[in-house]
């Protein structure tokens, strides 16, 4: 199966635009399931397929979730600017030493014993659906869904 993304190019940076800006999302795995596993994550970028992407422990308990079950959830909240957009995707570990070194900066020592640390991993998730808040109408908003080509649910 593959999937396409309906959305524009404007779509597309409003997103990027408000993910970069915030900065620190709330991760939840565990979907499904209660209570959730929420964590604070900083975003380490934004791919240009919409990708985005962090750093974390391989040992830790998000990890194994997203391991166990990539469905995970993001929220970033801004309540300074009324910017909260809500993310629905899949989350994929990675330990290519590439992406780990393109994602790493000298901020992350404070978690990290440095790039070749063993537990560094890179979590890419891949979102699927998106809303923000648009404060003028005072609701969520989708701002786009990603459309499977085949019937099958992913």
């Amino acid at each position: 199966m593959s999937n396409t993304q309906e959305f524009d190019k404007d779509t597309k940076a409003k997103f990027k635009n408000l993910i970069t800006e915030i900065t620190v999302a709330m991760m939840a795995t565990k979907l499904g399931e209660t209570p959730l596993h929420i964590v604070p994550m900083m975003t380490k970028k934004v791919d240009d397929l919409g990708n985005i992407w962090f750093l974390s422990g391989g040992h830790s308990d998000h990890n194994g979730h997203i391991v166990n079950n990539p469905k995970t959830q993001l929220v970033y909240s801004d309540p300074k600017q009324m910017e909260f957009i809500s993310v629905y995707g899949n989350a994929f570990i990675s330990t290519d030493q590439s992406i780990l070194e393109d994602l790493y900066s000298k901020d992350d020592d404070r978690w990290f014993d440095g790039i070749t640390d063993p537990n560094l991993t890179a979590i890419k998730f891949t979102p699927k659906e998106a809303e923000f808040w648009d404060s003028t109408q005072n609701k969520y908003i989708n701002l786009f869904k990603v459309r499977a080509t085949s019937s099958a649910e992913s």
